[in-house]
C-alpha cells in the first residue's frame, strides 16, 4: 500500500470525494478550453454569398460576340469575340446576326480576336 494515504475508512472517502470534484472542475476547465480553441480554429463567417463554381451550369457566359462604338480611344466601331481583352470594359454584347450586319456594313473587326474569320463563312 501506498504510504501517503491514510489508513482508516472516513479520510479514504473523504479523499475520494474531493478527488471526484477536482476531476468535475478539470473536465469543465478542458471542455472550455477545447470550446475556446474551436471558435478561434473556424474561419470566420462569410458575408457574402459564396461564388458559384468555376464549371458547371451556373457558370456565366461569356457573350459570343461584343461591339465597341467609335468614340474617345476607338476611332471606328469594331467587332469582338466576347472573351477578347482588347474589347475593353465598354464591350457591349450583340448578337451573332448583329455581328455579321455590322461587319457588312462598315465595322472593322479586332486585329487581335479576328471575329471575321468565323463571322464571314457561311
Amino acid at each position: 500500500m501506498d504510504d501517503d494515504l491514510p489508513p482508516d475508512l472516513p479520510r479514504l472517502r473523504t479523499l475520494e470525494t474531493w478527488a471526484a470534484n477536482y476531476l468535475t472542475r478539470i473536465r469543465m476547465r478542458i471542455a472550455a478550453v477545447e470550446q475556446q480553441q474551436a471558435q478561434s480554429q473556424r474561419p470566420p463567417a462569410p458575408t457574402a454569398a459564396p461564388a458559384p463554381p468555376a464549371a458547371g451550369p451556373r457558370r456565366m457566359q461569356k457573350p459570343a460576340w461584343g461591339l465597341t462604338e467609335a468614340g474617345i480611344g476607338t476611332p471606328v466601331t469594331e467587332i469582338h469575340r466576347g472573351d477578347c481583352w482588347a474589347g475593353g470594359k465598354t464591350l457591349r454584347t450583340v448578337s451573332e446576326g448583329r455581328a455579321r450586319a455590322e461587319l457588312a456594313s462598315g465595322a472593322q473587326a479586332c486585329t487581335v480576336c479576328r471575329p471575321d474569320t468565323v463571322l464571314t463563312r457561311p
